[in-house]
């Protein structure tokens, strides 16, 4: 029996299971586990996820399976699962996380539901579906046909999973910080987020940061007549949007010292070359115009720091009546990569808006922990060993995204645990992940079974010098 055939068939397994239909039956049961975090009732599901369809499931695969305390009084544990084949065999850490946005049920399509998984083509629709029950349980079921080929994985795999990740994962990173030993391995290989396109199998290795923060200019304790007290009376919204306007001009561009980075490395310059960004049916037409000049369009949003204003209020939007505000509150945000430390950001704000005659407008930072950048160069062996397995299994090279354009708790894996990290997303950038709708694409699912099943397969072949070379790589 070869090698080569032993993966094949591993990976025609691993595919059966998405057309024949069972893997449609166990994602339509875990979608209907209303885990939804942001609820202060949830507790009781987020818990049945973990206990009734992760556990067992993990168990079947040889998994000795442990619920951890968290280490944030009142949130959910977490759930770390170890397959020991071996000491002399490397390791690999995946990730999941079992909680989803709110379902917003009133709010979807007639005749579907965010609890009731429903084929409709070539879209299956479901809270979750997308981010992150489909993805995680896929590598699961990938990593079972791999199993069932070879009678043993050929290395020793962790897996581990939180059930807060849409409320910030609280606890996370302390939870790393504690069982570091115990989450010790060679490579992080997981999946969330989306692909760089529908079409184009993707893997990228770390996200851009997130900082949110108010920017308020608060003058009295309430509104007054405008027309007894109009041209006579500082309007606080007025105020607030020429300092936006100070900040970040008409056409994107920031224009405050440090808030950019001075440049985008080569390596990540070069792999994002590769990476064409455009719109598909029915994505919004990209503004080009819109964002630092000089910079394609990949770069903007995957090797460049932006600022967004995500809400803007003064007075009564609602019901707006003929009086002056009393204040005006912007809800801001920026997206960076790892070219900039974060802490300097408002201290620069500061002082650009004091410099600017704005000493008026308050800043006061998010109370959620920002999240940190992360970055595994494009070059480093890990990526170029992940990038010739997905090659090896469809035909053709995926896109080597350096960092995906949003947020994900991946600063535990790279930062905390030391380990390269690469992340295999079996989703899409309009899958509606945070909306009503939210669904997968079956075409991708077959795709990601089929990487993921390979990418299992290899990684038995990695050899001690390999490994120590990946860890050299990042020191």
């Amino acid at each position: 029996m070869s090698a080569d055939g032993g993966r094949e068939r591993a990976v025609a397994a691993a595919l059966a299971q998405i057309d024949d239909g069972r893997f449609f039956d166990v994602l339509a049961r875990r979608v209907a586990h209303r885990t939804e975090s942001q609820r202060a009732d949830s507790a009781p599901q987020l818990l049945a996820y973990l206990t009734e369809e992760l556990r067992p499931a993990l168990e079947v695969l040889g998994f000795d399976v442990a619920l951890h305390d968290n280490p944030v009084e009142g949130c959910a544990p977490f759930l770390v699962a170890r397959r020991d084949e071996g000491a002399h065999l490397p390791t690999l850490l995946s990730y999941g996380h079992a909680d989803v946005i709110r379902g917003m049920d009133d709010k979807w399509a007639p005749g579907l539901s965010p609890w009731t998984l429903l084929a409709q083509g070539e879209r299956w629709y479901g809270r979750g579906s997308a981010d992150n029950k489909a993805q995680h349980s896929l590598n699961l079921m990938a990593l079972g046909a791999v199993l069932a080929e070879r009678g043993a994985l050929g290395f020793n795999a962790v897996f581990l999973f939180e059930a807060g990740e849409e409320v910030g994962s609280p606890g996370l990173h302390a939870f790393c910080t504690q069982q570091r030993k115990a989450l010790a391995a060679d490579v992080l290989i997981a999946s969330d987020g989306p692909r760089l396109a529908a079409t184009r199998p993707t893997l990228f290795m770390g996200s851009r940061g997130n900082l949110n923060f108010d920017l308020s200019v608060d003058l009295r304790a309430g509104a007054h007549h405008s027309g007894n007290w109009g041209g006579l009376l500082a309007n606080p919204g007025v105020i607030l949007a020429h300092a936006l306007a100070c900040i970040i001009d008409r056409h994107g561009r920031i224009l405050v010292p440090g808030l950019e980075p001075e440049s985008i490395p080569a390596s990540v310059r070069a792999a994002l070359a590769n990476c064409p960004v455009e719109s598909a049916p029915g994505d919004p037409t990209i503004d080009d115009a819109w964002g630092r000049e000089g910079l394609s369009r990949a770069e903007k949003v995957y090797g460049w720091n932006t600022f967004e204003v995500l809400a803007f209020t003064t007075g009564q939007p609602e019901a707006p009546v003929n009086a002056i505000p009393p204040r005006a509150r912007a809800h801001c945000q920026i997206r960076f990569t790892v070219d900039r430390d974060p802490t300097t950001f408002l201290p620069a704000l500061r002082a650009h808006l004091d410099a600017k005659g704005f000493e008026q407008v308050q800043i006061t930072a998010a109370d959620k922990q920002p999240f940190p950048a992360t970055r595994l160069d494009p070059a480093h062996p890990a990526v170029q060993w992940a990038a010739a397995s997905v090659q090896r299994t469809l035909g053709s090279a995926p896109a080597l995204l350096p960092n995906l354009g949003g947020s994900l708790p991946n600063d535990c894996f790279a930062g905390i645990l030391g380990l390269p990290t690469l992340w295999v997303p079996h989703s899409y950038a309009d899958c509606a992940q945070h909306a009503p709708n939210e669904h997968v694409l079956q075409p991708l699912l077959r795709e990601g079974a089929q990487i993921m099943a390979g990418l299992f397969w290899d990684f038995a072949d990695v050899s001690a010098a390999e490994r120590a070379q990946w860890r050299l790589s990042r020191d």
